[in-house]
């Protein structure tokens, strides 16, 4: 039989496990995004004719700006990316001392 104590840790350390996965697929997503945007601006130094797409029509942009743009973007998905590691490594972290003060007092009981 668990202690209420070690049951609040067992359901705090879900959480944080649920929250870590919601960072793996935030991170996913903004690695796809990432992976778009540099194949985008390496196209655009193969070529001096570019589109942007706005809703269902093409229409020619300065190249320039369009680099300037989807750099800045970049860097945007770069610092999000580093924050989400930084909070990702955290919740491991919590979670990995959290998980062993609960065999701690689980091993306690049955030993």
């Amino acid at each position: 039989e668990v202690s209420k104590e070690t049951e609040k840790k067992i359901s705090q350390l879900q959480m944080l496990e649920q929250n870590i996965n919601s960072y793996v697929m935030q991170k996913q997503q903004l690695q796809q995004q990432l992976i778009e945007v540099e194949s985008a601006l390496s196209e655009l130094e193969e070529t001096q004719e570019c589109y942007r797409i706005v809703g269902n029509v093409m229409i020619k942009a300065d190249k320039a700006k369009l680099q300037k743009e989807l750099k800045e973007k970049k860097e945007m998905f770069d610092l999000r990316l580093e924050s989400i590691d930084k909070q990702q490594q955290k919740l491991k972290e919590k979670a990995a001392k959290s998980q062993k003060e609960i065999m701690a007092e689980i091993g306690n009981k049955n030993g």
